[in-house]
């Protein structure tokens, strides 16, 4: 196979990392998966990485794992980019049409977003991405793509996506250290819509909750436009730090009970019900009760879910998205957790899958694939787009070149130690 039909996604989480290596066929409407990896993430934070080095040697680890499976060497990939450090501002931005006619082209929309770049941002960070959310020609407002039409003035509002320089830097130097270029940056909670949403869902109104290790995601899609992200400081690693705060054992006893024992309600748990420790891990010993490890569950997923319906009250679409409340990423996979949601959002409720790929699909059906798949489809996309096949629209959101270029000095700096 052609080495530059391979899309790579590399979803670099707080507990977990994960790859994904799929063949783009051209004619092809989906990627086909040849190789997949997973491995446990060290000194990431609520999705801010501590230590590159460290978190270098995880990527390589998953990277390789990935290889073998897909029987190729991957040099690229398509990063995620998170963390609770993620900040949102609105922005306007506004040209005169430049052609004589007054024909918007495509070079106008171009003009117009970059001018929404010219906002005022701290010295210490970047954006990211510039998502134009809706344009205004004129006196026509709503529009979802002007090109073509015909008008004097052309506006745009957008939403900039800003991320500490530190943490971007941080992304690239981990990534080149373990052997592999980045492509490009894709905020999660785009990368995860991009994976489990459908066009209807994102027409009639739709949240989708992507809860991480030490993070949860919120985009609210409306009409077909994001309408609103957020990335809430709070994950399901807090889970099992709760579980081990509550039953005092270590942190590793207390993922394997939230994994082979949690449930997201704990009245669907008899107050009877005990857990052997000692069938969980040799140095443990006892017993603890099953409905107080739901308990635990069920409270830290209430303030989740609290958090999520406040970031949905200050947009007024609390209770009032019609497709309700999607829920993917790893911390999705807890029983009784769209009841939950349901009770608490007031909202249609569901775990969120991501959409069927070619190949090895059974190895990413799983909601904690979320991400890692979306980056192969965005990717994907993008070079749909570069061979014409489909025209840049609204929803294609651009990656900044002042990003570009904190990753190249990244990229330039390994390269002076390459022999």
């Amino acid at each position: 196979m052609a080495k530059n039909n391979i899309i790579a996604g590399l979803d670099v989480g707080s507990s977990r990392i994960r790859v994904v290596i799929a063949e783009d066929v051209p004619d092809a409407d989906v990627p086909r998966v040849i190789g997949t990896g997973i491995a446990p993430s060290t000194d990431i934070r609520r999705g801010t990485i501590i230590d590159a080095d460290e978190v270098a040697r995880a990527i390589n680890e998953t990277v390789k794992t990935s290889e073998r499976v897909a029987g190729i060497v991957v040099k690229r990939a398509v990063v995620n980019i998170g963390g609770a450090e993620i900040g949102f501002q609105n922005s306007k931005g506004v040209i005169a049409v430049g052609r004589a006619d007054k024909e918007v082209t495509e070079e106008d929309v171009n003009r117009v977003i970059a001018e929404a770049q010219n906002t005022n941002l701290p010295p210490n960070k970047e954006i990211i991405h510039i998502i134009p959310k809706n344009y205004r020609l004129d006196d026509q407002e709503n529009i979802k793509d002007p090109v073509g039409m015909k008008g004097v003035r052309l506006e745009v509002d957008a939403l900039v996506v800003e991320g500490l320089s530190t943490h971007i830097k941080n992304i690239a130097k981990a990534a080149e250290g373990a052997g592999i270029e980045v492509d490009d940056l894709v905020l999660e909670p785009l990368a995860a819509a991009r994976a489990v949403l459908n066009r209807k869902q994102k027409e009639l109104g739709v949240a989708l909750v992507n809860i991480g290790g030490g993070t949860t995601s919120l985009s609210v899609f409306e009409e077909g436009d994001l309408l609103h992200a957020s990335v809430l400081p709070v994950g399901a690693g807090h889970i099992t730090n709760d579980i081990a705060i509550g039953l005092r054992t270590s942190i590793e006893t207390a993922e394997k009970i939230k994994l082979e024992y949690g449930t997201a309600l704990a009245k669907e748990i008899s107050k009877k019900e005990d857990i052997d420790l000692s069938i969980i891990s040799s140095r443990e010993i006892g017993f603890v009760s099953r409905h107080h490890v739901a308990e635990i569950i069920e409270a830290r997923l209430e303030e989740i879910f609290t958090l999520i319906n406040k970031e949905l009250k200050k947009i007024g679409r609390a209770n009032l998205l019609p497709a309700g409340a999607v829920i993917t990423g790893g911390g999705s996979k807890m029983p009784q957790i769209s009841e939950l949601a349901k009770n608490i959002l007031g909202l249609p409720a569901q775990v969120g899958f991501p959409v069927p790929l070619g190949g090895m699909t059974d190895r990413v059906d799983d909601p904690e694939f979320a991400t890692a798949v979306g980056l192969v489809l965005w990717e994907k996309d993008q070079r749909m787009i570069a061979r014409g096949n489909s025209r840049r629209t609204k929803m294609i959101v651009d990656f900044s070149r002042e990003t570009r270029d904190s990753v190249r000095k990244i990229r330039g700096w390994f390269e002076k130690f390459l022999p």
